[in-house]
């Protein structure tokens, strides 16, 4: 699929919501100033890293020599009526060893920080221009609570699959969430485009929206006085 391009000026009305899911009105945000286009390949490509960084790779298959038993030859070579075999390690035979199996490795690799925030802001840009994202007025959590992050998020209509953001780590809203499934909490600068993408909803704290716009806008202020 190749990369979008979209209008720089358009402007999108993000909702602004209570914590009880009443509306607080909406807020604006100009496309250009998170990105001028959808990078449909980097957004591949970071996905595909993020998945591959996950990956274990401690599986292991015991080759011929790693298979215990003993080495000696099973029968005569010729006379016994048989096939003839040299070991019962051999891997044609039940419990022999693995030829070409699995072995512990790492798979992980990186691209270069530039592209990965790019694949993060086009992952933001997609999801602006499909309208999900929210602005949450306001969430306090004086003690760790499940239940009333769920109520929250519930109220909102985002209960299922989504992304909260907070300019700094909260500890009180990390432990809320962790027993809830699909919901995940990051501070806007640990955003990535794998934890955008697999969420249904950006749900962005007002303070992280704030910041959001702020950032973008002084990163569009900088690139248009290079031009």
């Amino acid at each position: 699929m190749s990369a979008e391009k979209l209008d720089p000026l358009q402007v999108v009305q993000i909702p602004v919501k209570t914590a009880t899911g009443k509306s607080g009105g909406e807020v604006s945000l100009r496309l250009g100033q998170i990105d001028k286009r959808v990078r449909y390949r980097l957004l591949k490509e970071a996905v595909v890293m993020y998945e591959a960084n996950k990956r274990v790779g401690t599986s292991n298959a015991k080759t011929r020599a790693a298979v215990a038993g003993s080495g000696k030859k099973p029968w005569r070579q010729k006379g016994a009526g048989r096939a003839r075999s040299g070991s019962r390690k051999s891997p044609l035979w039940r419990g022999g060893g693995v030829v070409f199996g699995p072995h512990p490795r790492d798979y992980s690799y990186s691209i270069n920080r530039k592209q990965r925030q790019l694949a993060t802001r086009s992952a933001l840009l997609g999801k602006l221009r499909d309208q999900q994202v929210i602005v949450l007025d306001e969430l306090k959590l004086d003690a760790p609570s499940t239940k009333t992050l769920a109520a929250t998020l519930a109220a909102i209509g985002t209960d299922k699959s989504c992304l909260i953001g907070t300019t700094e780590p909260d500890r009180n809203l990390v432990l809320s969430a962790r027993n809830l499934p699909g919901v995940l909490v990051a501070p806007l600068r640990d955003f990535n485009a794998r934890d955008v993408l697999r969420s249904r909803t950006i749900v962005l704290l007002k303070d992280a929206f704030e910041a959001l716009a702020a950032q973008d806008a002084a990163r569009d202020a900088a690139q248009g006085e290079g031009d």
